[in-house]
């Protein structure tokens, strides 16, 4: 079985993200392998890639889904790149609960 794309950390999740801007609308399209074998979560967002938009929109669709609030969300690596660094801060093992779920129905 391969690793998931989160991290359980001390005080949150460590998350890395595939981002796909003007993706229709948002949502978790679920778990990729990328060719060097690490896993990532497919996330797409409905905003543009432009003037940091599309990270914005990021942030506030995780925090949603996670029902963490928007200031939990950090971006840490990958702003002007579609693989991005994602910290949730929160209780880590309930927050890698919750998008195991999400991804084992999406």
């Amino acid at each position: 079985m391969r690793e998931p794309p989160w991290r359980v950390e001390a005080d949150g999740l460590l998350i890395l993200i595939r981002l796909t801007p003007r993706g229709g609308r948002d949502a978790i399209d679920g778990i990729a392998q990328l060719s060097d074998g690490r896993s990532v979560l497919k996330v797409r967002v409905r905003a543009a890639a432009s003037e940091g938009e599309a990270n914005a929109a990021l942030v506030r669709f995780i925090a949603a889904t996670l029902r963490v609030a928007p200031r939990e969300v950090s971006l840490l690596a990958g702003a002007s790149a579609r693989l991005k660094r994602v910290r949730v801060g929160g209780e880590a093992t309930g927050l890698a609960t919750a998008l195991e779920k999400i991804c084992a129905t999406g």
